[in-house]
């Protein structure tokens, strides 16, 4: 499977990154394939070595003003012109999706990925990876959207809160059907 992560390019404390880096190898170990947004830095370089070094495969999508910061040791690598054209192509190159921690950069592509799928675009499960409580407060949020009428589809069909990533990667095999 192609699963597109989302998540931060920043150094991060280890509470991030050994959950991060313990996902990634079990994607790496599963077979699939990494597609994410191509930065040899920070978090996005821990999720990718941890693919690499378990036998995964990784497909970069980066921009034209982040291109030197784009890892060389990719099956692929594609440089888009800009971050709307970068998040069509990750999602048009994914199977799934998981939102990991991140910025506002992270927030602005689950929200988009989010209302995609919320208005039919696309139907691909979509997985909230809330390390160490990270995403808490736009979990009971969104739960706050669904209660008052704000999402015109159920919130469990919309995405999948997982608190780890064992959680989140038997719940996107389940979903593609995965055995």
């Amino acid at each position: 499977m192609d699963i597109c992560v989302f998540l931060s390019a920043a150094d991060l404390d280890e509470r991030y990154t050994r959950p991060a880096r313990e996902f990634a190898e079990l994607l790496g170990k599963g077979g699939h394939t990494l597609v994410w947004g191509g930065s040899e830095t920070g978090l996005m370089k821990v999720v990718a070595d941890g693919v690499r070094e378990t036998g995964g495969r990784l497909v970069g999508i980066s921009v034209e003003f982040l291109h030197t910061l784009a890892r060389a040791d990719v099956d692929e690598m594609v440089i888009a012109k800009d971050l709307a054209e970068r998040k069509a192509l990750l999602l048009a190159k994914a199977d799934a999706v998981v939102i990991m921690v991140g910025g506002t950069g992270t927030l602005d592509e689950a929200t988009e990925i989010l209302e995609l799928k919320k208005h039919g675009h696309h139907t691909k499960p979509v997985v909230l990876l809330n390390t160490a409580g990270f995403y808490d407060g736009l979990k009971a949020q969104f739960r706050r959207m669904d209660a008052e009428g704000f999402l015109t589809l159920p919130l469990t069909d919309l995405v999948f809160f997982a608190e780890d990533g064992v959680s989140a990667l038997a719940y996107l095999e389940e979903s593609a059907g995965v055995q």
